[in-house]
Parts: structure tokens; C-alpha cells; sequence
């Protein structure tokens, strides 16, 4: 089996393209947990999720196979803006169907299955993350995205600007008036003390 000496992205593509599976494997490993966690975020379901997940990197071979993959900017980026799509389109189909809708409490009880040592404390922060996505649910769409890329995801500003086809400064004006406008419904719905403590 050859191993890989750290490379880009880039030219795992070039090694894939040219039948070795093994580069494959080294991207999806590579940012498996980024792409993964954007997915998780926008479904909240772990089962889709990681059907989701499958799909994006399915529909991202087929492009790279039939050579249409262009190398314009990361490939993070670029196969991110595929699992957002994907998710999103998830989430489109829910509300035209609201049968298909989890339940709200999925995650808070999914968390309870866990076998943590301190339970309450577990449910303390399960209350506290369901408290941030319900305000979070009331942003804008464009906010609660930023939010989303950059602190759950974890993604730059650049990357979040080239998923989305916007300006550096736009990207983080839209962060700006999102964290004011979660301050700002946080102090209006006197939250404070129960995320704070």
C-alpha cells in the first residue's frame, strides 16, 4: 500500500482522475468532519446526514469523472457549496411535506441516549445549543448561514465567501448584523441567565 506525503488537494484530484483510489480516500478523510458537520447543521439528523454526506461526495466522483471539476478555488469550498445544496434542497422537501419533519426534540433526547457520566449537565448544555438554533432559526437566512460556515463549520471567511459567491466584506457584514441581531434577541427575551450560567 503507498503511503501519501501531505499534498493539496488539488493533486489528489490529478491521482484520482488517474485511478487511484488511495486519493479518494485521503480527501474524504482530509475534510470528512467539515463537510459532515455543515450537513449536520442545516438537517439535524444524524442518519441523513450521513446519507447526505455520501451523496455529496457521489455527485462530486461524477463531476471530477467526466473531467467538469475546475480547479477555480479550494476544493473545500467547492464540494461544500455541494453539500449545502444538497441539504438544503433536504430541508425545501420537509417543508413542502411537513410529515417528513423530525421531531423538535430529537436532539435534546438523542443527547440523553448518550451515556454521559453527568447527565443533568449534559441536558443543561442540550437546552442551551436547542435555545441557540430556535434564535438562530429566526435570523434571516443569510445570517444564520453565516453563522453556521464560520463557527460551526469552522470555515474562513474566504472559503465562506467563495461558497457563496460573495464579497470578503460582505461575508462579514452579514456575520456583523447577525451576532447583533442574536445580542439583541437574546437581551429582548431575557436569555441571558439561561445561557450565560
Amino acid at each position: 500500500m503507498r503511503l501519501y506525503i501531505p499534498s493539496e488537494d488539488k493533486d489528489l484530484i490529478v491521482r484520482y482522475r488517474q485511478g487511484d483510489e488511495l486519493a479518494l480516500k485521503e480527501l474524504i478523510r482530509r475534510h470528512k468532519s467539515k463537510i459532515f458537520t455543515t450537513i449536520y447543521l442545516i438537517v439535524r439528523n444524524r442518519q441523513e446526514a450521513e446519507d447526505l454526506f455520501q451523496d455529496t461526495f457521489i455527485k462530486a466522483i461524477h463531476v471530477i469523472r467526466a473531467g467538469k471539476y475546475r480547479e477555480e478555488g479550494k476544493f473545500l469550498p467547492w464540494i461544500c457549496r455541494i453539500a449545502y445544496h444538497l441539504s438544503i434542497d433536504v430541508i425545501r422537501t420537509k417543508k413542502n411535506n411537513p410529515c417528513l419533519t423530525a421531531d423538535s426534540s430529537d436532539y435534546a433526547s438523542s443527547k440523553l441516549c448518550a451515556k454521559e457520566e453527568n447527565k443533568e449537565e449534559q441536558l443543561i448544555q442540550d437546552e442551551k445549543e436547542k435555545l441557540i438554533h430556535e434564535l438562530m432559526n429566526t435570523l434571516p437566512a443569510e445570517q444564520k448561514e453565516i453563522i453556521l460556515l464560520r463557527h460551526f463549520s469552522d470555515m474562513t471567511f474566504r472559503e465562506i465567501a467563495a461558497l457563496k459567491k460573495i464579497s470578503i466584506n460582505t461575508a462579514l457584514g452579514r456575520m456583523r448584523y447577525a451576532l447583533l441581531n442574536l445580542k439583541k434577541l437574546i437581551k429582548t427575551n431575557n436569555y441571558a441567565h439561561e445561557l450565560y450560567y
